[in-house]
């Protein structure tokens, strides 16, 4: 079934997360153990994919589920890495950001930048040292002065 609803919902992403839904609640209902709604659900997920929004849509659908039947499908330990990852993707946007903002200051200021000079800010994943970084961006007086500061931040 899943299968079937997957090629027809093709493009239609909100109708296959209803029938996603729909899928994973019947399991529940259906009675099976535990473990095999748990290898089922993993089938239906792989095979049903959705955009990120519609995901986390239909997790709100399955935890608020679960919650009602204290039957949880994915547990605790599975939620929290679910969190986890969703705290350092944040983390990595910020850092990414960032990193950009530097960028955008120099191609801004002094044209365009060395690909070695990229990749050196690319490099790092220290927060307080890429804003330090980025006041060094906005008040050295030419691209040779920049890099200098970066080799000494570094």
């Amino acid at each position: 079934m899943a299968h079937l609803k997957t090629k027809a919902t093709t493009g239609k992403l909100p109708q296959r997360e209803q029938w996603k839904w729909k899928l994973i609640r019947g399991l529940y209902e259906k009675e099976f153990e535990r473990e095999q709604i748990i290898k089922l659900f993993e089938i239906i997920d792989n095979m049903m994919t959705l955009s990120p929004e519609l995901q986390s849509s239909l997790e709100s659908k399955i935890k608020q589920f679960e919650e009602e039947k204290t039957m949880p499908l994915m547990s605790n330990m599975e939620l929290r890495g679910i969190e986890q990852g969703k705290k350092i993707g944040k983390e990595i946007g910020v850092l990414e950001n960032s990193r950009d903002d530097i960028k955008t200051v120099l191609t801004v200021r002094f044209g365009q930048i060395s690909s070695e000079i990229e990749e050196m800010i690319d490099k790092i994943t220290n927060l307080a040292l890429l804003k330090e970084i980025l006041k060094s961006a906005v008040t050295a007086n030419s691209l040779a002065e920049f890099k200098q500061s970066l080799a000494k931040i570094q």
